[in-house]
């Protein structure tokens, strides 16, 4: 199998694709307004509470539908046409968005509204995961992909970076209304750039299916596919690590912090990851699997130290790390999405959606419940132990499918 990608390096040949320069720009909008929501909500949640229990509990709202709906409404990208449940999504998202900066709005309506925006996530990402393969046939796709994974963690360290900032200099309000804008344009870039295409089928695909069939679907190709079931389970590590932007907002308070400390604590991991994913890119593909399981559990130890409620640099250097290692998910999602065929991805997407943020939705959830007793320090510690421990299992798991010559464990990502 080809080991050149990394080594020629063509991001020219990537970038010189229009389609992929349009979904490209349209993920840094989307993104980077989605953390500067989160980042307004976190502080209205906390400043309207003082609970860092109910803080983390809003912040995990935005994973839970995803483990609602993920499978069932990721199956839109696979009975109409991708480019179309994009551009309806995001519009439809805009508008929720803007709905939630009404300040006269109780908490409960605003998080009502969350759910839902986070539920038109679910088809949107899978309509655009499943289009990237498309846009970038061959061998551009590993590099796209890793382009396309750093702009997004790059839009997040712009997001929650400046989130901070900007929430005190506009509000909580305002914030969520430049979210909305973003929105917006991202549809805009989607309408101009990306060609329309049909819906996928393969060719037995009968127009009367329903719903739950996209459902079961996508879970019997997992269930019954060895390497996608071993590179979920890799992927639902997340769920321990992403803790941090649960409890941004009460462990900034705790070690004397405000919105902005939280905004650029909030950044730590996402920048983290951008080096990392700049670095395995550099990495042969045989290395990059072998080192799985290790990067697994590194994105998970450090955060056993902020039991020790470091100050701000030394956190933001914990959680950095943290995030560099978190790369590990660039080629595991590679593998996974080259081996599915192009008329399941949307089911297979679903699946792998779900596991993913269910597991960081559950993560943050279950570090809020911890934070009431034990303080947000205390929780993210726990988490991270637990997290290591987990990453461990799962890490000897694909060693072992490896070893047993699964040639799902052998696939290139590069």
């Amino acid at each position: 199998m080809s080991v050149g990608v990394v080594e020629r390096a063509r991001w020219r040949d990537v970038f010189g694709h229009s389609e992929f320069r349009a979904l490209f720009l349209a993920g840094i909008l989307s993104v980077a307004g989605d953390q500067l929501a989160r980042v307004a909500l976190s502080v209205l949640v906390f400043d309207r509470t003082a609970s860092a229990g109910l803080t983390a509990l809003t912040y995990a709202l935005t994973y839970i539908p995803d483990l609602l709906f993920g499978p069932l409404l990721a199956g839109f990208a696979d009975r109409y046409p991708r480019r179309r449940v994009m551009i309806v999504t995001d519009l439809a998202r805009a508008i929720l968005v803007a709905c939630m900066a009404i300040q006269a709005l109780p908490l409960l309506a605003v998080i009502l509204l969350l759910v839902a925006l986070q539920a038109f996530g679910s088809p949107f990402n899978a309509a655009r995961g499943a289009t990237l393969p498309a846009v970038l046939p061959g061998d551009h796709y590993v590099l796209g992909k890793a382009a396309n994974d750093m702009v997004v963690q790059f839009s997040q360290v712009l997001g929650f970076g400046l989130g901070g900032a900007v929430v005190v200099a506009v509000g909580t309000s305002g914030g969520l209304l430049l979210d909305a804008a973003t929105f917006v344009l991202s549809a805009l870039l989607v309408a101009a750039g990306v060609r329309p295409r049909p819906a996928p089928t393969s060719g037995t695909d009968a127009p009367s299916d329903g719903y739950l069939s996209n459902l079961t679907a996508g879970l019997s190709l997992v269930a019954r596919t060895p390497k996608l079931r071993t590179l979920v389970l890799l992927a639902t590590i997340a769920g321990f690590y992403v803790t941090v932007e649960g409890l941004a907002v009460p462990y900034a308070h705790d070690i004397g912090g405000g919105a902005t400390t939280a905004g650029l604590l909030l950044a730590a991991s996402p920048a983290g990851c951008v080096v990392g994913m700049w670095l395995i890119t550099l990495w042969a593909p045989e290395r990059r699997l072998k080192l799985l399981g290790p990067l697994a559990v590194a994105s998970c130890l450090p955060l056993m130290f902020c039991a020790f409620q470091p100050g701000p640099v030394a956190t933001f250097c914990l959680w950095a790390v943290s995030g560099a290692a978190s790369a590990y998910h660039l080629p595991t999602s590679a593998a996974f999405v080259q081996a599915v065929p192009d008329h399941q991805r949307g089911q297979a997407f679903g699946v792998a959606g779900t596991a993913l943020k269910g597991s960081q939705g559950l993560g943050i959830l279950l570090a809020g419940v911890l934070a009431e007793p034990f303080g947000a320090s205390g929780a993210l510690a726990v988490m991270g132990a637990a997290g290591t421990l987990l990453a461990a299992a799962a890490g000897a798991a694909w060693a072992r499918a490896r070893r047993n010559g699964d040639d799902s464990a052998e696939i290139t990502v590069g």
